[in-house]
């Protein structure tokens, strides 16, 4: 067996799934673990042959690697015995939340997920403007919106009462801002009293995300920190984007103040 061990994060199936077609893997030489590559299956085979370990990695709510299952190998298939992200594009993301109540979860996001997605958000001090329309122009020129295809808003208690989130949700939801329109997930946080409910209350949440929840556009699910469950839900939002004709924007009013101080 070699001193060197592989880590792999994402796989991908061949078109009958039942063969892994390529992985997303790191090298650890004891000391130093390598710049993340993808890798075929036959690389795979390769370093089983030559009796290299081969094991999951995953991501803590801190942003730490752990190491998980070890790949084995038998009669030409492998097996891991969890779920893997699937290796496939990054969606490029903006996270839109309240700073004040809910960066924790914020943080929490980039570390468990930060190598599925690509993630912006407007830190506090980015952006200083009042102005609904003046936001959202900055938002485009800071390159913050431009090439969203994901919008995910973190709902917490207090999120439906602040009005950047609102501008945000506006901004994504306009086809002016990048030429395209962007997905919309929101995530239900453990501080909301929807959290783990079987129902959600519209007048709980922003009021432009319920009535997109009610078209049937943007879609709402509890955060969780599986990273195959979650990369599903940002998935099933950006192929929403098909749906267009199902978004609920210009007939809103943009929210001039906070609320819910």
């Amino acid at each position: 067996m070699t001193d060197t061990e592989y880590f792999v994060t994402k796989l991908s199936f061949r078109e009958d799934g039942n063969l892994i077609k390529d992985v997303f893997a790191y090298e650890y030489d004891g000391h130093n673990l390598s710049e993340g590559s993808v890798r075929q299956r036959q690389w795979l085979v390769n370093r089983t042959e030559e009796r290299s370990q081969i094991s999951i990695m995953t991501r803590s709510e801190r942003g730490e690697w752990i190491r998980g299952n070890v790949f084995t190998y038998n009669n030409g298939l492998y097996t891991w015995g969890t779920s893997l992200p699937e290796n496939i594009t990054k969606r490029k993301s903006f996270v839109s939340y309240y700073h004040h109540e809910d960066q924790y979860y914020r943080d929490r996001f980039e570390n468990v997920f930060g190598d599925l997605v690509v993630s912006k958000s407007v830190d506090d001090g980015d952006i200083d403007s009042d102005n609904s329309a003046d936001y959202i122009k900055q938002l485009i020129q800071r390159e913050y919106l431009s090439d969203t295809t994901v919008l995910i808003v973190l709902i917490g208690a207090k999120t439906r009462g602040r009005k950047h989130v609102d501008w945000e949700i506006a901004g994504a939801l306009n086809y002016k801002v990048g030429d395209n329109y962007a997905g919309v997930l929101g995530l239900f946080l453990p501080s909301h009293s929807d959290y783990g409910a079987d129902n959600y209350h519209p007048y709980l949440v922003p009021t432009r995300l319920a009535e997109n929840i009610k078209s049937g556009y943007a879609i709402a699910r509890d955060w969780t920190d599986n990273r195959v469950v979650m990369q599903g839900y940002i998935e099933k939002a950006f192929a929403a984007r098909d749906e267009s004709d199902k978004i609920v924007n210009s007939t809103i009013p943009q929210m001039q103040k906070n609320t819910l101080e």
